[in-house]
Formats: C-alpha cells, sequence, structure tokens
C-alpha cells in the first residue's frame, strides 16, 4: 500500500500550477523521500510504482520524466527481495507498455534487471521472454552490434538451460550475422560456447566435440574452464557414432597433453585402442552425463548405449576376421536380432567393412572401411571371396617377380649347352 506522505506528495504535484521546468525537481524529492524512508521493502516497492506510474502520467512532459524513470529502476535494481524486485519491474513494464516508444532506453534497463531476477531464481525461459522484448532495431535510439550480440548470445544460452535447441538456435543464428562486427573476445567465447553446446544438445556429437575442444584452447578461460571444455569434448567424441571421423577425433584429443588430467582420459583411452568397453565402465561414465546425453533414441537405446555398442562392434572387427552372429550378441550384451541389425547398418553406411552371411550366421569382416585399416595379417583375410581374389592377386604378383629375376640370372650367368 502506497503511504500517506508519498500519496500526498504526487497529488500535490499533479495538482500543482507550477511551471513544468519546476516539476521534476519535486519529483525527484519524492524518489528521494522514497528511498530514504524506513518503511518495510514492501511498502517501498508500492512507493515506486505509484511514483512510476505519476511519472509516466499526462503530468510530465517525456524529456523530463525519462532520468527520473532511469532513477526508479535503479532504485528498483537495489530492492533485496527478489520477488518484490519481479513485481515492481513488471508493473513498471506494464505501465510502461503503451508509451514504450519514448522510453526505450528505460524500457531495456527494466528488461535487463527484471532478467537478472529471473535468472536468479533459476526461471530461464521468463528471463528470456523479457529480454525478447528489447527494442534492438529501433529509430529511436541506436544499439550497438555489441550489444545487440550480447543480448541474443544471452537469450541463446537462457533457452540452453531449459533444453529448448530449437529457440536457442535460432537467437545464436541472428548473432551470427554480426559476429564478425564484433571485437569483444568475451562476446566471441560465448558464441562459440554457445554454439558446442546446442551442437551437443541437437545430438551432433562429433561437431560438438570438435567446438568444445577448440574452445578448451582459449586464453582468455581460466584453467578450470579450459578443463571442463576439454573434458566436454570427450564425452561428445565418445558419444558420436562409431566409425573412422570419430577415430580421427578420438585421435586428436588422445593426444592432447591435457587429456590425462581429466577424469574421462580412462574411457577415452580404450575407445582410441578399440578395446572393449565393459558395462561397470560405462555405467561409471554415464553418471556424469547430462539428460539430454541420456535421452533415448529411435530404437529405445540411450544415446551413450547405441556409440558404445557401436564401439565395440568396432573393436570386434578389429579383433576377429569373422564371427557367429549369437557370439557377437553375447559380446555386445544384446540380442542376435539387435546384434544383427547394429551390424548391418554399420555395412551399409561404411562404418566397418565385409559382408553377412545369413545363411550360415556369420558376420565376414574385411580389410579397410572408408579407407580405415583393419587389423590382421593377409593370410587371415582370405576368409571370404573377396580376400581370396586379394592372395590370389599377390601370389601372382610374387611368381611374376620370381621368374623375373630367373631371366636376369640367366642372362648373367648364360649356360652353355653342347650340340
Amino acid at each position: 500500500m502506497v503511504s500517506a506522505e508519498v500519496a500526498k506528495g504526487l497529488q500535490d504535484l499533479e495538482d500543482s500550477s507550477a511551471p513544468q521546468q519546476d516539476k521534476p525537481a519535486g519529483y525527484q524529492k519524492v524518489l528521494d523521500q522514497i528511498l530514504s524512508s524506513t518503511a518495510s521493502t514492501q511498502d517501498q516497492t508500492s512507493d515506486l510504482e505509484a511514483f512510476i506510474d505519476a511519472i509516466l502520467g499526462e503530468n510530465l512532459g517525456i524529456v523530463a520524466a525519462r532520468p527520473l524513470l532511469g532513477a526508479a529502476v535503479e532504485s528498483i535494481k537495489g530492492l533485496p527481495d527478489l520477488e518484490l524486485r519481479i513485481k515492481a519491474g513488471t508493473t513498471a513494464l506494464r505501465s510502461l507498455e503503451s508509451r514504450v516508444a519514448s522510453f526505450e532506453e528505460q524500457d531495456a534497463q527494466l528488461r535487463e534487471m527484471l532478467a537478472d531476477a529471473y535468472t536468479l531464481q533459476e526461471e530461464y525461459i521468463e528471463a528470456a521472454k523479457v529480454l525478447q522484448g528489447i527494442q534492438l532495431e529501433s529509430s529511436q535510439r541506436r544499439v550497438p552490434d555489441d550489444h545487440k550480440v550480447s543480448i541474443w548470445i544471452r537469450i541463446c544460452r537462457l533457452y540452453l538451460e531449459e533444453d529448448d535447441t530449437t529457440s536457442a538456435e535460432s537467437y545464436l543464428n541472428r548473432a551470427k550475422n554480426l559476429r564478425h562486427k564484433v571485437n569483444n573476445p568475451e562476446l566471441v567465447l560465448g558464441f562459440q560456447l554457445s554454439e558446442a553446446r546446442i551442437l551437443d544438445a541437437s545430438r551432433k556429437f562429433l561437431e560438438a566435440s570438435q567446438a568444445y575442444h577448440s574452445f578448451s584452447f582459449s586464453t582468455v578461460l581460466e584453467e578450470e574452464e579450459r578443463t571442463r571444455a576439454l573434458s566436454s569434448a570427450i564425452v561428445c567424441a565418445v558419444l558420436a557414432g562409431a566409425g573412422p571421423l570419430r577415430s580421427r577425433a578420438l585421435a586428436k584429443l588422445y593426444k592432447d597433453e591435457r587429456a590425462p588430467q581429466v577424469p574421462e582420459f580412462g574411457i577415452l583411452e580404450k575407445m582410441f585402442l578399440d578395446r572393449l568397453l565393459s558395462p561397470e565402465e560405462v555405467k561409471k561414465f554415464s553418471e556424469s552425463l547430462s539428460p539430454h546425453q541420456l535421452a533415448t533414441t529411435s530404437d529405445g537405446s540411450t544415446v551413450l548405449a547405441k556409440a558404445v555398442v557401436e564401439h565395440n562392434l568396432l573393436g570386434v572387427s578389429r579383433l576377429y576376421d569373422n564371427i557367429g552372429v549369437d557370439e557377437l550378441a553375447s559380446l555386445l550384451g544384446l540380442d542376435a536380432d539387435k546384434a544383427e541389425g547394429y551390424a548391418a547398418r554399420m555395412l551399409e553406411q561404411g562404418r566397418i567393412a565385409g559382408s553377412i552371411d545369413q545363411i550360415d550366421r556369420l558376420i565376414l569382416f574385411e580389410g579397410t572401411a572408408n579407407g580405415v585399416e583393419r587389423g590382421g595379417s593377409e593370410q587371415r583375410r582370405a576368409t571370404n571371396g573377396k580376400g581370396l581374389r586379394k592372395w590370389d592377386t599377390r601370389v601372382q604378383g610374387v611368381a611374376e617377380e620370381l621368374e623375373r629375376v630367373a631371366s636376369m640370372i640367366q642372362l648373367q650367368h648364360p649356360v652353355c649347352h653342347n650340340p
């Protein structure tokens, strides 16, 4: 409830016949009175709301009202109670709604203050929505490109806190259009981190790993933040689909001299060396993952489970020339149909090389997949038709080379025969 003194002071100014140029001083006196009051925070909030309503009325000109409104916004920002700060700020926004074109600067200050309060209460969607109302493209005031980008990146990061990647990406794309005009290193880093998080949340784990890894080299960041970014890069690389591209990403991370310092190094090393992962290791690793990284995929498995099965299948292809479908299922911890389905999909996508013999229920692995050599001797590869053709070609080559050497010896040391 508005205090009697403040209500009387505002009414006197409204009824006063004093010249317009003298009224701002009167309103400033009322504001000082509110700020110096010993009343409760709730009463002070009510007084500020009444004050804002008064200066936005017809009794005071726009030019005179702007600095007074700015001072009132600063006063609301200083309220210790977050709920009252939000209540006063929301009331002020409603009062400004019909005249926002005349008070765009003050409206922006008010919205940024409200966004800070909502963020402290972890109401990220509300904070993002209130920031969206800021007029960044206006003929009334010039907004620097850096400030535009900072607002868009802030909205993007607020949506990411709630895993709303669609909304976050739309604001990141706005910032992307002005990125070349931004010279502030902190904004550039904010953009890079937001981009990496969107790729991560969208399950584009390979691209996210590369973005996090690049981010981890920034000298502007604290050592702890760089280490956290490196950990995120490793996690995303582990979750990426098995294949040559992921193998290259794992190799790059494994060779990073900082990698042994992070908890995820153990699983990184096993994946890089194509060793099979045990259920206990997978369970321990899953405890550090974010909710979206544990989400269920279209086939009913989690992102992590799918990545581990594909990795173990790739590891099996390095160890064996051929394996029965039932034995493969046992190694992967799946039923036979699912194991065969995973193998068929990876063969079709070129992530492993080979074929499936459905009559004998065998999976036959070949030497390369997308140009990446598989372990194993030439003699072992000859277990399928293609391997036999390669073996025959090499035998023929050795025979031809032997014949060429014999001919050269005969030329160098001819043998005379008696007639």
